[in-house]
């Protein structure tokens, strides 16, 4: 079988015996891999620092039908994103970001899944200058889950498909795939109330634009992620770099904040 290059991203690797190293690529032409690079960590000609997290190249990818590791045999023209490593808040909320890729990306072809992440992982850089760490850390994750296909309805009824009132709050259901009209709410068991700037500020990140956030509107918002993500994994998995990113010490300890006016706290 003729190798696979493609470009690709590390999203996690973890060392291997003696010289080798396992990792856990998303690559634009097949989805996401797992390979194995030989001697990695003796071989500086064939990957250096290319295997960092994070790093983005062109991968050359050894596959086999029925093996479960392709073989990675070079990595080259890396773009290292080693400056996350510098920042606490910026490194846990990229950690979170690839755990979302890895834990939802397809094995399939995706060019629009690859790309958000990669426009994610920039976003953190220090660098990027227009978003705090962890608004770049919800735009990213809005942005990947709009690339998989389920972006919750946030401008229209999730289940009539009726446009709502740009200023009123709605409810918000997992299960319906986003916020409902007042007629399909009342058919509702359950949900949260999402007022407008919440919504607005979902449907911007999912379109890639920039919002402003309040510290308490980001821890709601935060809540509001992971119980989203938590609902469509279904299989009861634990998002533990979610977790830490979502109870960093950077973000007031452990202790969560009343709730604001972005998000409603309060699930029926």
């Amino acid at each position: 079988m003729p190798p696979l290059v493609s470009e690709a991203i590390v999203l996690h690797a973890f060392d291997y015996l003696e010289s080798s190293r396992i990792v856990r690529l998303v690559t634009r032409d097949a989805g996401m891999r797992s390979a194995i690079a030989k001697g990695a960590r003796k071989s500086r000609r064939r990957f250096g620092s290319g295997l960092d997290l994070f790093a983005q190249g062109t991968a050359y990818l050894q596959t086999k039908a029925g093996r479960e590791l392709d073989i990675l045999t070079g990595f080259e023209d890396v773009r290292t994103r080693t400056d996350l490593g510098g920042d606490l808040e910026r490194f846990t909320g990229a950690e979170a970001i690839a755990e979302i890729a890895l834990y939802f990306g397809r094995d399939g072809a995706d060019a629009a899944l690859f790309d958000a992440i990669a426009i994610a992982f920039d976003a953190l850089l220090p660098t990027s200058g227009e978003s705090t760490a962890r608004e770049a850390t919800l735009a990213g994750a809005w942005q990947i889950i709009a690339a998989l296909g389920f972006g919750p309805a946030v401008t229209e009824c999730a289940e009539c498909g009726t446009a709502l009132n740009e200023k009123e709050s709605a409810l918000f259901t997992h299960a319906a795939g986003g916020v409902l009209c007042k007629r399909c709410a009342k058919l509702s068991p359950g949900g949260r109330k999402l007022p407008a700037p919440a919504r607005h500020a979902i449907a911007g990140w999912m379109a890639g634009r920039h919002i402003e956030l309040t510290e308490s509107d980001v821890r709601a918002h935060q809540r509001l992620l992971h119980e989203f993500l938590d609902y469509h994994l279904h299989d009861g998995r634990t998002l533990r770099a979610f977790e830490v990113w979502e109870g960093g010490s950077y973000s007031r300890g452990c202790v969560m904040p009343a709730p604001s006016a972005q998000v409603d706290a309060t699930v029926a």
